[in-house]
């Protein structure tokens, strides 16, 4: 699988623990975060991951910022990206199976990095359910 990740200053971490783990599970990780916990903008590193997820390079996105929220909002803005905000594994396994996400947003300041893979983990092993779920997906583009 290809993935594309970006993170802020607030994810440094969490993106090398998540990038190794993707790895050692077989997947092509491509990665436009930052590696400093120096203050940098978010959608520097979210459009990146965006562009691969809404050109077909990368099959999934992983973006992290430290409430999730405005690099979520800054991949939502790219046609064909749905991103879901996700701080438990439960709603990383519903924004997949009901809301066909394929950017997954991690708030650093609120997860552990053992989360975070889980939440990864759980987004990347979902699969979408369809069905009447797919009439609410082909409503959320405007």
């Amino acid at each position: 699988m290809k993935i594309s990740i970006g993170n802020d200053h607030a994810g440094p971490d969490y993106k090398k623990a998540i990038v190794q783990y993707l790895e050692s599970k077989g997947h092509q990780v491509t990665n436009y975060g930052t590696d400093s916990d120096a203050s940098v903008d978010y959608p520097d590193f979210g459009h990146p991951v965006a562009s691969d997820v809404e050109e077909g390079k990368a099959d999934f996105g992983i973006v992290i910022c430290g409430s999730g929220n405005g690099i979520a909002m800054t991949v939502n803005k790219h046609a064909g990206v749905r991103a879901g905000l996700c701080w438990t594994k439960e709603i990383a396994y519903l924004t997949r199976l009901h809301n066909n996400a394929n950017i997954v947003s991690i708030p650093a300041r609120y997860t552990s990095i053992q989360q975070a893979i889980e939440i990864v983990d759980t987004f990347l092993n979902t699969e979408f359910e369809g069905g009447r779920h797919q009439t609410r997906v082909d409503k959320i583009s405007c």
